[in-house]
This record gives C-alpha cells, structure tokens and sequence, in this order.
C-alpha cells in the first residue's frame, strides 16, 4: 500500500513525539526523578507510587477536557489549530524539565504532569486526524505505520541519548544529571522538527456545520451524544473493553523502568533494554496491520490482549535480568499493534463529522485507565513492597478487558 503526502506527515507525527515517550516517560526521567528523590531522602518505594500518582492526576485534566475539546475540534478548520495548542504546550514544558533545579523535586514533577497535559492532548486531536487522512479499507494499516514508525523514531532518539550517556556525557562536557537534561531537550527540538509537517498543514477533511458560539454548541452536541448513547451499543461496550485493557498496556509502558530499578537493574542496561524493545515493537506493529487484514481487526486485538495477560502473570516471577529482558521482548511484541488496531477499529465504528467529539470520549477511557492502573500498581506495591506484585496485578485489567470486548463483537454478530 502507498501512502499519500497527508498519510506520511500523519504518520510522522508519531515519530516526533516519540523521543517525549520513550525518553521523558519510560526511560530517563522515571530514573532521573528517583534519583534526586533519593537524594532528597524519599524512599524507593514511595517514590515509585510519586511517580504513578503524577501520571494518573496528569492525565486526570486532559481526561476531564477531552470531550469537550473533542466537539469543538469538529468545527472547519479547528482540528489543527488545537493539534498545535496542546503539542507547543508540551514542547515547551519539556524543555521546562530540563530547566528545574534538581534540589526542587515536587516542581519537576509538576512541569513533568503539565507536559503530559500537551503530549496527551496533542495525541487526542493527532488520533481524530485519522479518519481525514485514511478510509475504512486504509485505517489499519495507516494507524499501524504511524505506531511502528513512532517505535522507529524512538529507536533513533534513543540512540542520540545512548551516545551522550555511554561517552559520559560526550567526553566529560556533561553530567550525568546534565545528560538527562540534554535528553530533555532532545525530545522537545524531536517533536518540533518532525510535527511540523502536520501542524502545518493538516487537512481536516470532515466537520460540524460552524455556529456562532461553538463552545455552547458544543455542549449541546456532547449532551445529546450522551443521551443517545444506547444507539451506539457496540461503540459503547467496546469503550468499556478498551478502557480495561489500554490500562494495562499504558501503566507497563510508564512503569517499567521504574520496576526495573527497584529490581537492581543497572540504568545503562536498563536503556539498552528499552531500545531493544522499541526495535521489536517496529516490524511487530506492522505485522499487526498486516494481520488485520489478513484475518479481522477483531481477532488480532484479541491476540494482543491475550498476550498483555500472560505478560502480567510473567511479572510475578521477575527476580533476574534474564527475567526482565523476556517480559521486555514479549511487550514489544504486542504493545505497538494492539494500540494502533484499537484506534483504526474505534475511527471505523464512528460518525465521521464527529471523530473528534469521540475520538474525545476514546481518548478519556483511554486516559482515565492510565489514571487507574499506576495508582493500582502504587497501592499494591506499598502493600506488599513488591512492584512486581504490582505489575502482576494489572493481568485481572487485561481479562476484563478481553470479556468485554468478546461482548461487544458478539453485539454487532447478532
């Protein structure tokens, strides 16, 4: 399949904001944020639930926002225009990490959840693109690339880091605190250079009619998508399912260096890890695409459910290096392709000239299972002082998740 001029710089965005996932959320900010954490006398464990805490209120306002900001997306022209909104709004709070003091630990943890606010925003409106840039024949694989080319960018940044970080901060000229802070700013200037293609000249294709007062009429619309809600029945119960099973998929990603370090896993290895990851997660997520039109978008998300479960069961017999490395490989094989089939399947079961007023809704179940599943793993690892235990828990999310989306497919065979 080849895609047009619109499909790639779609596609790209996710290659831009890449380096902010890989590099700010898994793997060097949970490490430089434990680190002057310990330095400032809070304990391993109370760091780990800190941190989970700071994603799940982050993602709590954009949560909050998002079907609001999803309606008025859908009038002419206003998709880009919040895409750029939220994605400067990262960009520049992502620098802002790079800028506290590290003695003020609780204020990087606030610019670190104000840059969440713009990443996930910046994702919410990116996600709605989908359906003005690909058809329902199109939407696998687009989304698919758009995922395995994100991992592939992510590789890239990550490799840039892994240079400054094995030549001791490029031949003595940083720290290892001042490496962190360049990583910072590699993920800010990555996401400018490779989003401005999209935030330039994105094309909204679908749109509400305008009004005078789109805030007003945008609550309306959002009342009356609620109160006709039961027309949408297998939409509906296919929220639920992805708002079990994203959980889990979204709380591993933000947690598992964090559980790697209370393993006492060497942070070098701990990055080599993560890239090896990234790596696997590019082909796996196209193969994922390639699947789905091969044998259904049902059954392959399936699949990756299945999977996530095993994983989470892995977790409780975490106690090695090897250990970790076998959970890692098994999560790059099915992270990328269960979310990217999740938002082509969603983009087909929707009414077009709303996307962004759904893709609103997706996006709040989306967030607010990441809301959850850090705060399940915070709770149960002060519990039983045992992350692993934490992780292993989020299995019981997976299950759930698989239930109910068997349900909502059964809806739409009757």
């Amino acid at each position: 399949m080849k895609f047009t001029r619109q499909q790639w710089q779609w596609i790209f965005y996710d290659w831009a904001n890449s380096g902010y996932g890989i590099l700010v959320v898994t793997a060097v900010l949970p490490v430089y944020f434990k680190a002057v954490a310990d330095h400032a006398g809070v304990s391993a464990a109370n760091s780990t639930a800190l941190w989970g805490y700071a994603n799940s209120f982050g993602t709590l306002i954009i949560s909050l926002l998002a079907p609001l900001l999803g309606a008025l997306a859908d009038y002419p022209h206003a998709k880009k225009r919040w895409l750029n909104l939220f994605t400067w709004l990262g960009i520049i709070l992502t620098i802002g990490l790079a800028l506290v003091p590290t003695k003020y630990w609780q204020v990087l943890l606030l610019v670190y959840i104000g840059s969440i606010i713009g990443y996930s925003g910046g994702n919410l409106f990116y996600d709605s693109f989908l359906i003005d840039v690909a058809d329902n024949k199109q939407m696998d694989r687009v989304s698919s690339t758009g995922y395995g080319m994100g991992y592939l960018g992510g590789v890239v940044a990550f490799i840039i880091f892994l240079v400054a970080e094995l030549s001791k901060g490029f031949g003595g000229l940083l720290n290892s605190y001042g490496v962190a802070r360049f990583s910072f700013i590699l993920a800010a200037v990555w996401w400018v250079i490779f989003a401005w293609p999209l935030l330039k000249n994105g094309h909204q294709r679908y749109s509400v009619n305008s009004v005078t007062n789109p805030f007003i009429d945008s609550l309306r619309r959002l009342r009356r998508t609620m109160h006709h809600i039961n027309q949408y029945k297998q939409l509906t119960w296919f929220l639920v399912a992805y708002f079990f099973y994203i959980d889990g998929v979204d709380t591993i990603f933000t947690m598992a260096t964090v559980i790697g370090k209370d393993l006492g896993i060497q942070t070098t290895m701990l990055m080599v890890v993560l890239l090896v990851v990234q790596l696997i997660a590019v082909p796996f997520s196209l193969l994922y695409g390639w699947l789905a039109n091969k044998f259904s978008t049902r059954r392959i998300i399936m699949l990756g459910i299945i999977v996530y479960f095993f994983i989470c069961l892995y977790a409780l017999r975490l106690e090695t290096l090897i250990d970790f490395w076998i959970l890692a490989i098994l999560v790059g094989t099915s992270q990328g392709g269960l979310q990217a089939l999740s938002r082509s399947y969603f983009g087909r079961l929707i009414p077009k000239n709303d996307s962004s007023e759904f893709f609103g809704f997706y996006n709040i179940l989306g967030k607010f299972s990441a809301i959850l599943g850090p705060f399940i793993v915070g709770i149960v690892t002060q519990w039983t002082g045992k992350s692993t235990v934490g992780a292993a828990s989020l299995s019981v999310l997976f299950a759930l998740g698989l239930v109910m989306f068997i349900f909502a497919s059964a809806i739409k065979d009757k």
